[in-house]
Formats: structure tokens, C-alpha cells, sequence
């Protein structure tokens, strides 16, 4: 009967490559999903981890396939493909560093970490190939240490904060959106990547130096019985799994709030488009038959039955007028009824879980605190941007969207600029920018649509009312 560690020694070449094989299909299965879902952050940061996943891959295939290349290759040729080997394991574990940084990123966070992988990676080839690959080593120390310096500074760094990063993203941008098939999964992943960090970067080959001279994988293989990349194997199986359910659940989770959003635009636009016709079609028509109803009484005989008539009918279309005008604030109920300050404004609509899971929101306020919007002014306000942010989700494929609001006295500007793809050259207004143009005129103000580097909507208005 042989042992755990003889049937691993034994299935050695197996296993290796069904380990590569894992985390090549984990980042695979990414770039096809990232191509489905470009409109989302999470898409984007997540390349980094397909090129964690295919480069790890590579590397440890180079682990089951190089030494085969020794009876046929010289020396020279075999250190070179070390070096490729050692260079790929380094890009994985920077790639993975990058995915966490991404990640904090997008939700604001970790803007100083922005080149910390490419510092590291830039001094561990400094280090590994230019240094220790001149001081006269052997070529097995040589190769042990450039791994054990890649796993310590790069690799569990790295591995960490990819699985901060993800949590922080799932806790902020998932879990609003109140859908645990999809929270669970990543939360999963986060785990996954964590214990990979552990076992991977703190667990090199045997060096000389601590703690690489006490933990390393010959003294792990010893105490448990079991190799430590068979470990690694079993995680990044998990890691794949859960990266693929989360994303397969993710994409058909935004395709269903980019229609509920889309329908709520609409519905939202046939409710103004009802009270702007009740308004400036019903109420004014009737308010104009009552006044030549009012003419005529007063040329009636008085106390005749003509002018009684009359009376009564300026009663009715009076209470009919009123009516009209109590439909019209059922129309606007789901609205603000009180002054709204244009930052808290601003600030809940980027805070929206449906926006905020798709596009990263920024806010740019220089606004005196006093100054307010009164309600009509505030839902006509919140309905441009609104549709200006789901113009930005359905379209531009942008990752960053910045809101600005400056106050130029009398009036206020407020500019929506993105990152995407910009308006195309045959461009046509179609009935949302219609709506948007609808709404400035009833608020005295000005729009502009411009393609500046993406997309800017800046939208000029007095701060008073109109008088109607």
C-alpha cells in the first residue's frame, strides 16, 4: 500500500498538469465573459485576473515540460527558458497584485498603488535575472531563490490584496443590489484568493534564509504528507468555479437592471409627458372656458336664468380645474415634494446600487450651501442627470463618470463628462435627449451634447423658477 506522498511523487506529471490546466481555464473563461460584460467595472478589473490565471498556468506547465527539453537543449538554451519560466510566474503574481488594485480602484480607493506592481516586478527582474543570475549560484539555488523572492514581495502582497479588493467591491457594489446568488460566489472567490496568497506566497522551495529555511514546500510536503501545489490545485478549482458562476449570474443579473432601468425611464418620461399635456393642454383650455363663461355672465341680465347658468358653470369648471390640478400631484408624488441641495441631489443618484455596480461616480461640488432648488426645478434636474447616467450605462462603455456642479451666480451649471466611446458621427437625438431638451426648456436653461475624450452633457439653468 503506498502512501498520500508516494501516489503524489508517482501522479506527479498528472496532477502538475491538470494544475496549470485550472488556472489556464480560469482565465480563459474570463476574457470570454469580460468580451460579454465590457460595460462593467468589475469586467474590466477582472482581465487582470485572466492574465493572472493564463501566465500561472503557462508557468507551471513550464514546470512539467522544460526539464524534458534538457536532453536536447543546451545549457544556454535551458536557462533561458528558466528565465521565461521565473518571468511568467513573476507577471502572474503581479498581474493578481494589479486585479486588487483595479478593484480599490474603482471604488475609490488605492489610488497610490496604481504602479506598485510594475515597481516590484521591475526590481525583482532587477534582483533575479541581472544580479543573483551573475553571482556565480548554481543553477537550482539560483532558480529557488528568484521563486522564493517573487512569492515573498509579490506574490502575498499581491494575493492579499486581491482578496481585499474583492471583498471591498462585494460589500460596496454587490451587496446593494440585494441578489446573494451573486454576493455568495465572489464572497467565495475572495476566500479562495486569500488562502491562495497563504499557501503560495509564504510557502517558496527550500533557501537558505528564513523563514524560507523552515517553511518551504519540501518541510510542508514532510509535516502533512500532501505537496503544497496539490493544495494550490484544489483552491484555484474553487477560484474558477466561483468566478464562473458569479460572472454567469452577474451578466444576466445586469441585463435585467438595465431593462427594469430602461423601464423605469420610460415610465418616468410618460408621467412628465402626461403632466406637461395635462398642464399646457387640459388646465389652460378649461381656465380659458371658464374666463368667456365669466364674459358672458357679466353680460347676462342679472338674477335671469341665463346668468344663473352661467354661475353654475364657472362652479363646475372651477372644481374641474382644481381636479386637474390635484392629478397633477398624484403624477408628481413619487418626487421630492421639499427643497433638495443640488450635492445631496447629486450624491443619491451616484449612490444608486444599479449605477454604482456598472460605472464608477465621482462628484464635483462648488456650491454656496444656502442656494436650493425648489421641488419642480429639483425633479426636472433629477430626470436630466438620471437620464444622462442611464445614457452613460446603456452606451458609452465608460468605467469613470464625473458630475460637476458649479455655481455661476444666477445660474447653475452641471456637467456630466464620461470616459466611453463618445457620440458617434451620425449621431441622432433619439427620445431620451429629446426628453432631457424638454425638460431644459421648462427650467429657462441651456443643454449642449459634446465629444471630448467620451461624452459631456452640461446643462446651464437658472436657479429661480419659471413664472408660468
Amino acid at each position: 500500500m503506498i502512501t498520500l506522498s508516494e501516489f503524489f511523487e508517482i501522479n506527479h506529471e498528472i496532477i502538475l498538469f491538470a494544475y496549470g490546466l485550472v488556472f489556464f481555464i480560469l482565465g480563459f473563461t474570463i476574457f470570454v465573459r469580460v468580451r460579454q460584460s465590457s460595460r462593467l467595472d468589475l469586467a474590466r478589473s477582472l482581465k487582470w485576473l485572466a492574465v493572472f490565471g493564463i501566465t500561472h498556468g503557462f508557468n507551471e506547465w513550464g514546470e512539467l515540460f522544460i526539464p524534458l527539453q534538457a536532453e536536447y537543449l543546451s545549457p544556454v538554451f535551458m536557462r533561458g527558458l528558466y528565465i521565461i519560466q521565473l518571468s511568467l510566474l513573476t507577471i502572474s503574481f503581479a498581474s493578481l497584485f494589479k486585479f486588487g488594485v483595479a478593484l480599490l480602484r474603482s471604488i475609490g480607493r488605492a489610488n497610490y498603488l496604481k504602479d506598485a506592481s510594475v515597481i516590484l516586478t521591475s526590481i525583482w527582474f532587477i534582483i533575479a535575472i541581472f544580479l543573483l543570475a551573475s553571482e556565480g549560484a548554481s543553477h537550482q539555488e539560483w532558480r529557488s531563490l528568484s521563486v522564493a523572492l517573487s512569492r515573498y514581495f509579490i506574490g502575498f502582497p499581491g494575493g492579499l490584496l486581491a482578496a481585499y479588493g474583492l471583498r471591498a467591491y462585494t460589500q460596496e457594489r454587490i451587496t446593494p443590489l440585494h441578489v446573494p446568488k451573486i454576493t455568495r460566489p465572489f464572497q467565495i472567490a475572495g476566500y479562495s484568493i486569500a488562502a491562495y496568497a497563504l499557501l503560495s506566497g509564504l510557502i517558496p522551495p527550500p533557501i537558505l534564509f528564513f523563514p524560507g529555511n523552515i517553511l518551504n514546500s519540501a518541510s510542508f510536503t514532510d509535516f502533512v504528507g500532501i505537496p503544497p501545489w496539490v493544495f494550490r490545485s484544489l483552491i484555484a478549482l474553487i477560484l474558477t468555479v466561483s468566478i464562473m458562476r458569479a460572472l454567469e449570474i452577474f451578466e444576466l443579473e445586469t441585463k435585467s437592471r438595465i431593462e427594469e432601468l430602461e423601464q423605469h425611464q420610460i415610465i418616468a418620461t410618460e408621467r412628465e409627458r402626461y403632466a406637461r399635456e395635462l398642464h399646457d393642454g387640459a388646465i389652460q383650455k378649461v381656465y380659458t372656458a371658464g374666463l368667456l363663461v365669466e364674459s358672458a355672465s357679466r353680460i347676462a341680465e342679472p338674477n335671469s336664468e341665463m346668468s344663473k347658468r352661467l354661475e353654475q358653470s364657472v362652479s363646475v369648471l372651477n372644481d374641474t380645474i382644481a381636479d386637474l390640478r390635484q392629478n397633477l400631484v398624484e403624477l408628481h408624488a413619487h418626487k421630492p415634494t421639499e427643497p433638495t441641495s443640488i450635492p445631496t441631489l447629486l450624491e443619491q443618484l451616484a449612490n444608486t446600487p444599479h449605477y454604482k455596480a456598472m460605472i464608477n461616480i465621482s462628484i464635483v461640488t462648488d456650491l454656496p450651501i444656502s442656494k436650493q432648488l425648489s421641488p419642480r426645478r429639483t425633479n426636472h434636474i433629477t430626470a436630466i442627470v438620471n437620464e444622462a447616467l442611464a445614457n452613460t450605462v446603456r452606451h458609452a462603455q465608460a468605467q469613470e463618470v464625473q458630475i460637476t456642479a458649479k455655481d455661476l451666480g444666477k445660474q447653475l451649471r452641471i456637467t456630466i463628462k464620461d470616459d466611453g466611446i463618445g457620440l458617434p458621427d451620425n449621431f441622432k437625438a433619439g427620445y431620451g435627449l429629446s426628453n432631457m431638451r424638454d425638460r431644459t426648456k421648462l427650467l429657462n436653461g441651456s443643454i449642449k451634447c459634446l465629444k471630448d475624450n467620451g461624452t459631456s452633457i452640461i446643462l446651464t439653468a437658472p436657479w429661480t423658477d419659471i413664472a408660468l
